[in-house]
């Protein structure tokens, strides 16, 4: 079963009017994490779960109306296939034909997630922070705590909540 607003948002050319945010109109480009991205399966009866999983939700509807980049990588496809529960899996997929540019597996990729995991950033995360500092992302967006305690001078690590409060509408 998927969440409200997540099943049949894909494929939309626009959702509800956003406006509002962003007023100095840089085009951001944000690379969402597999833990962002199965957010709305967690228990939302947690108002921090729920609260996160509506940011979330309004980043995606940024992806839609153009607002934002959304960037993919070969790491975030294979994690999510390895899900396995099929229909998360498909409509998470689906976000890839979203994205403005695919992120492949190189040398250089490989090289920065081998510095990263230097700093105590688990392997998966890692290639992913590595795949968005590739792509010249300005912010990597996730739920995950300890990725969210990662510095970076090269990209802003925050949650969807925060992406939207400090950085969108700010």
């Amino acid at each position: 079963m998927l969440p409200f607003f997540v099943e049949g948002l894909v494929g939309r050319k626009k959702v509800v009017s956003l406006q509002g945010g962003n007023k100095n109109k840089t085009m951001y480009r944000v690379y969402l994490d597999n833990c962002c991205f199965n957010r709305p399966y967690d228990d939302q009866t947690q108002p921090k779960i729920s609260f996160e999983t509506q940011a979330k939700l309004f980043v995606q509807g940024l992806v839609l109306q153009n607002e934002v980049e959304l960037v993919w990588s070969y790491i975030l496809k294979f994690e999510n296939s390895r899900n396995i529960f099929g229909a998360k899996r498909a409509s998470i997929a689906q976000w890839e034909a979203l994205s403005s540019q695919f992120v492949e597996a190189s040398a250089d990729t490989t090289a920065l997630a081998k510095e990263i995991v230097q700093t105590g950033i688990k392997e998966f995360d890692a290639l992913h922070l590595a795949c968005a500092i590739i792509a010249h992302c300005n912010f990597f967006i996730t739920v995950d705590k300890k990725i969210l305690k990662y510095n970076d001078k090269r990209i802003i690590v925050c949650n969807p909540i925060q992406f939207l409060h400090e950085h969108y509408y700010e």
